[in-house]
């Protein structure tokens, strides 16, 4: 009995352990590993302006022709979107907080920080509160990403503003940041790609459905 209840003990504690880190499903592909197409992919990537198979690269390996077209597409969006840099990163915050992803959050706040989003305002994101004190331009990025993700539309009105402000060129990037970064947060959520223990900023997994 008495090792029975250590055993309970220990199995409660470590549920309750915060420092017990996820197994990624879809473990680091080594190059002697890979196959001639995945190789070619992650050159790809390697070669390109991320120089890193970090995030979800490595699970996108899996499947390397889908690989390839993905990350050209992320490409573009990350580093030649017609959106104002802090406010595509604005964007990619608001998409990592919907679905809760730690690395998305981790790889993505300094990055916006340093492009001159405020930190009180992915501090209020991040807290699942509306920002205080946005620019008009930041309430547009906000409201439209916002209610794309939760109503899967935008009123008349918000598309109207948002093309007024960032033409239609603008307005389609801004939905296709939202869209790209939701299948990346997909993909690190189930993958389990979480950021470094030590990270400090970062938000905390959805939990696994029980079977």
């Amino acid at each position: 009995m008495k090792v029975l209840v250590l055993a309970a003990v220990s199995l409660l504690l470590a549920a309750n352990d915060t420092s017990v880190q996820t197994v990624e499903r879809f473990p680091p592909l080594q190059p002697d590993q890979m196959t001639a197409a995945q190789k070619s992919a992650a050159d790809a990537i390697l070669s390109g302006p991320r120089k890193s198979l970090d995030g979800p690269f490595n699970a996108w390996l899996r499947s390397p022709e889908l690989s390839n077209r993905l990350q050209k597409v992320g490409e573009y969006l990350r580093f030649n979107t017609s959106l104002p840099r802090d406010l595509n990163e604005f964007a990619i915050l608001i998409t990592g907080r919907v679905w809760s992803s730690g690395y998305e959050w981790y790889a993505h706040h300094p990055l916006a920080i340093k492009a001159g989003l405020r930190p009180s305002i992915a501090e209020d994101l991040k807290a699942g509160r509306r920002p205080a004190s946005m620019s008009t331009d930041e309430a547009l990025i906000y409201d439209f990403s916002t209610q794309l993700h939760r109503d899967r539309q935008v009123s008349d009105a918000l598309y109207k503003s948002v093309v007024a402000r960032f033409g239609e060129q603008g307005a389609m990037d801004l939905i296709a940041v939202n869209g790209y970064y939701d299948f990346v947060c997909m993909t690190l959520n189930v993958a389990k790609v979480e950021p470094p223990a030590d990270a400090k900023e970062t938000l905390p997994s959805p939990p696994v459905p029980a079977d």
